[in-house]
């Protein structure tokens, strides 16, 4: 009987994930003379070249931080490719505003933020300063301290939802 050169899982359900290999993955080592971790963040050798060099992300944050995009060209050569670099990247600029780009570290939620600003704090405000602000908001605008003004007693009720929101936050932080 020939041998046949279709694997037992060729139907449904497969019991292999396509594409499965049964030999290791293999892994780029980081180019850097030495290093032995995972080189996975490419690096241009030279300015308009497609060669790369594979770096761990140590390696390459000290690359970066020592590349200079414009070195060997006069300041004119440099302010032409730079304004030919500007005009062909329009539309990544014009795409700006999807990105986030408020305050903080992005631990914090788009609610969280906006209840950060109901108390007048900033992003990285501690749950100590949050209770402090919350207090402090709470006293000035409850209905019972002014009880002829309506906007006091809509600030109250802002100052306890944002509150409310902070405190549900710290606790999901906590468990």
């Amino acid at each position: 009987m020939a041998r046949s050169s279709r694997s037992n899982d060729w139907g449904f359900p497969r019991w292999r994930g396509y594409g499965a290999d049964r030999g290791a993955t293999k892994v780029r080592m980081c180019d850097r003379h030495g290093c032995d971790q995972p080189g996975d963040r490419p690096a241009p050798k030279s300015p308009n070249s497609p060669e790369r060099w594979y770096f761990c992300e140590a390696h390459a944050a000290e690359y970066n931080r020592n590349w200079n995009y414009f070195e060997g060209l006069s300041a004119e050569e440099a302010a032409a490719r730079e304004a030919g670099e500007r005009r062909t990247a329009s539309g990544y600029a014009g795409s700006s505003h999807y990105g986030w780009g408020g305050p903080g570290d992005g631990s914090r939620s788009g609610d969280e933020m906006r209840a950060l600003d109901v108390l007048d704090l900033e992003a990285d405000a501690d749950f100590e300063e949050i209770k402090a602000a919350w207090r402090r908001l709470a006293k000035a605008n409850h209905p019972d301290v002014r009880p002829d003004d309506p906007a006091a007693a809509e600030r109250f009720q802002a100052v306890q939802a944002a509150f409310e929101v902070l405190r549900r936050a710290e606790e999901r932080r906590a468990a």
